[in-house]
């Protein structure tokens, strides 16, 4: 599980808001990246282009107030494989799944599943005294760390024929291990002087302005005449504007978060001698497994699985907070994601979970470059299949080519044939311009089938609070969304049936755009299998034709 690092400040480009830091500012500001404004609605993905000022949202609402309106529709359950969830929330407490089978607190496994006191769901990052792993190493760090001892300093004609293959998996995983050092190091130091800097600057202004608050009102019209000290806030007024912060502070918090995300990949994630796997108690080896973790479905930071359950079926008849895509959902909470790479067999345990469980849709927003148990996901994901269960995968946060380097899991088994039950989502912004792909999105015109919005996306968070968060994690609940509407709306689609009804919906989009993490001007169509963006008006027309 990875947020593009840290979102907005891309859009920033770490340029220093404040180029000369004195008490009193005399240089204009540098000029940020550009970037759209951010869409009046805070639930801009829920929009439709034609309707609502061009916006490139997935026609939600027209979808509801034209074909759904006088419709009826059915329970649908929706698992999300995550880091955990507030099921607490005001806006996902309605809707959160209760295992009807299962009695609260009594330390039994009431029904016979495997899992006791699993009412909520399962959490398989958890011990048995309680405990949770929140932390953990990337998987290119803890393959390392097993190979090295064995390939350290050994040359491939010197390693038995029979070795080599693992050999050559060493070599690869050291480069990959050797690369983020070398990036997370120069981030490290980028980060933290840009956030010094910035500090500094920002205070140096607060103390000639005679403000406590640096906000886009204060700077749309600050208590200054001096000219060239309005010229320096009309221009931090407008970096705030097209980057979607409501105030400077706010821009630091977000600098100071991305330093501290830095710091724990570092710290953690490729610290070779980090292993936290004891917590959970169980042989992490044995992919046959299923016997571990514990009933806690929120774990130690559940803020992106609340995001993402927000996305899909936020309570739409409470009249409060936001409204999520399916109107009559349940969502169950397996957590199996930590704050690092997750490992295969939490993955499979989960995919194998939220299917015995009934789920008929499974969210998966998270990914990683190397799978060292991936038979042991294959299968789950076969099994998944012959249950008739839907998989929406999240593309990438690293604006990679996925028909280049594979992520995992992949849309594609290890015997060459695509995997026929999985959707693998891009992201999109809002505006149809150069910017349409967001510029952190992994994309592919083999391996991504469709793009749907994930840049500033308004949703739920810990503790009944809302706010945005950007990634391919967030456009893969958008897709989810909508297969749990279809599936609400027309019961008898198969898996296969909402696959198609919704890459075929996704009409191509030839606006030209910047490549995601370059700015190469592409068309937008070439991204991905299917050239657009997910709609679920289009889908529900195409649902209410006769089924071939």
């Amino acid at each position: 599980m990875a947020f593009p690092l840290p979102s907005r400040l891309r859009l920033l480009g770490l340029s220093l808001l404040f180029p000369v830091l004195v008490s009193a500012q005399t240089t204009p500001p540098a000029s940020p990246s550009p970037a759209p404004a951010a869409p009046a609605s805070p639930q801009w993905y829920l929009l439709d282009a034609q309707q609502d000022g061009g916006v490139m949202g997935i026609s939600a609402n027209r979808a509801y107030r034209e074909l759904l309106r006088d419709k009826v529709s059915t329970p649908v359950l929706v698992a999300v494989i995550d880091a955990g969830i507030d099921t607490a929330h005001a806006d996902l407490k309605r809707i959160m799944w209760h295992n009807p089978r299962e009695i609260a607190g009594n330390g039994v496994d009431d029904d016979k599943n495997g899992y006791t006191d699993d009412v909520w769901g399962w959490n398989f990052l958890g011990g048995p005294d309680g405990r949770n792993i929140n932390q953990e190493a990337l998987e290119e760090t803890r393959l390392l760390a097993r190979l090295k001892p064995l390939y350290q300093g050994k040359t491939r004609t010197a390693v038995p024929a029979a070795k080599r293959p693992e050999y050559d998996l060493y070599v690869k995983v050291k480069k990959a291990y050797d690369d983020k050092v070398k990036e997370n190091t120069q981030r490290l130091q980028e980060y933290g002087q840009a956030y010094a800097e910035n500090a500094q600057g920002a205070e140096g202004l607060k103390q000639t302005l005679g403000v406590s608050r640096l906000d886009t009102a204060t700077l749309r019209n600050p208590p200054t005449q001096d000219a060239e000290l309005r010229q320096v806030t009309r221009g931090l007024y407008q970096t705030l504007l097209q980057t979607g912060f409501a105030s400077l502070d706010d821009v630091l918090m977000e600098m100071k978060k991305g330093l501290q995300e830095t710091k724990d990949q570092m710290d953690y994630g490729l610290n070779l001698s980090y292993n936290p796997r004891p917590i959970v108690g169980d042989r992490p080896d044995d992919v046959k497994q299923r016997d571990y973790g514990n009933r806690d479905v929120a774990g130690p930071d559940p803020m992106h699985g609340t995001h993402v359950a927000g996305i899909i079926g936020a309570d739409r008849e409470n009249n409060a907070g936001i409204l999520g895509v399916a109107p009559n959902v349940q969502i169950m909470s397996v957590r199996a994601i930590p704050d690092g790479d997750e490992r295969d067999k939490d993955v499979a345990n989960a995919i194998r979970y939220a299917v015995d469980n009934g789920a008929q849709i499974i969210n998966m927003s998270f990914g990683k470059y190397f799978s060292p148990q991936r038979p042991a996901v294959e299968e789950a994901i076969r099994y998944a299949n012959t249950k008739g269960v839907l998989l929406i995968h999240s593309a990438g946060n690293e604006n990679n080519n996925l028909d280049q380097v594979t992520q995992y899991p992949s849309p594609t088994f290890q015997n060459g044939q695509s995997v026929p039950n999985m959707i693998t989502v891009g992201a999109s912004a809002s505006t149809n311009d150069e910017t349409l792909a967001a510029d952190f999105s992994n994309y592919g015109k083999l391996r991504v089938d469709v793009f749907a919005p994930g840049n500033q996306i308004y949703s739920t968070l810990p503790g009944s609070k809302y706010g945005n968060l950007s990634g391919t994690s967030m456009a893969s609940p958008v897709v989810t969304g909508i297969a749990a509407t279809l599936k609400s709306y027309f019961p008898q689609l198969t898996a296969a049936q909402l696959k198609r009804l919704i890459l075929e919906s996704a009409q191509p989009i030839h606006t030209k755009v910047r490549q995601p993490g370059s700015n190469k001007l592409v068309d937008f169509s070439t991204l991905s299998r299917t050239g657009g963006i997910v709609n679920l008006y289009r889908a529900v027309q195409l649902a209410q034709q006769p089924m071939p």
